[in-house]
């Protein structure tokens, strides 16, 4: 397990954490391969109800590394642990309540398509400008985006790269409850216990069923990571990561 991610039981609930905040949580492989590694681990475990996805405070993540993005230039593919974080996310049974306080950015944003509940503190920014840097959509946020948002809403997000705020976010219905700062984590684990209150069964079939056809949802996630060859092939996808990237190093 790596050290920058947490994992924390409490009764039903298990939480991960995402635990490197002198980066803004920004998510590397190993985080990504240890977040996969706890959620198959609750998955099997019969006392873990629900889990509770969560950053620090004011900051749950920026999005994916910069050495990520690097890699992904280097060999030419969205790496291997991204892939298998999302598509292990959409298919376990078990609900996923997500835990927002500050930037919430890329992945970030797109991966909540695959939670069931989300609360998100006032000074929450959400933000999935993938298409502005030249990569793909992830998360299956191509498919679950207009279905959760519609088609307008989902176009602005996540291909004009519009920033919602908190407020923004839960009318749109990306987030369930906008609270104070410090409230954020009580009301995530409130939501989490009243989910793991319930009958644990039709709980997951109806997260299930909801989500949709999960081979839909896994091939979504593969087909949108197989473009970014194709993005690579394209200078003006190419030329917006490499700026990017030559901006971080230059920082």
């Amino acid at each position: 397990m790596s050290d920058l991610i947490r994992v924390e039981v409490a009764g039903p609930v298990q939480t991960i954490r995402f635990d490197r905040p002198e980066k803004m949580n920004a998510l590397n492989g190993e985080m990504l391969d240890a977040a996969a590694d706890a959620l198959v681990l609750g998955e099997g475990d019969g006392k873990i109800r629900v889990f509770l996805i969560a950053g620090m405070p004011g900051a749950f993540t920026e999005g994916s590394d910069v050495d990520e993005l690097r890699e992904y230039v280097a060999t030419g593919a969205v790496t291997a642990a991204t892939v298998r974080f999302l598509k292990t996310l959409a298919t376990v049974d078990k609900p996923v309540v997500a835990a927002i306080d500050g930037p919430a950015l890329g992945i970030g944003t797109t991966l909540l398509f695959l939670c069931d509940h989300v609360v998100a503190s006032e000074w929450s920014v959400f933000g999935a400008d993938q298409v502005g840097l030249g990569l793909p959509l992830d998360s299956a946020s191509t498919l679950l985006g207009p279905r959760l948002l519609g088609h307008h809403l989902a176009f602005e997000l996540l291909v004009m790269g519009t920033t919602f705020d908190a407020g923004r976010a839960r009318e749109a219905g990306l987030v369930n409850r906008v609270v104070p700062p410090e409230e954020v984590e009580d009301v995530a684990r409130g939501a989490a216990a009243q989910i793991a209150n319930r009958p644990p069964e039709a709980v997951r079939m109806a997260r299930r069923l909801m989500l949709g056809d999960r081979r839909d949802v896994v091939t979504r996630i593969t087909d949108e990571a197989a473009g970014f060859p194709n993005l690579q092939r394209s200078p003006h996808a190419s030329g917006a990561l490499l700026r990017r990237l030559a901006g971080e190093t230059a920082d």
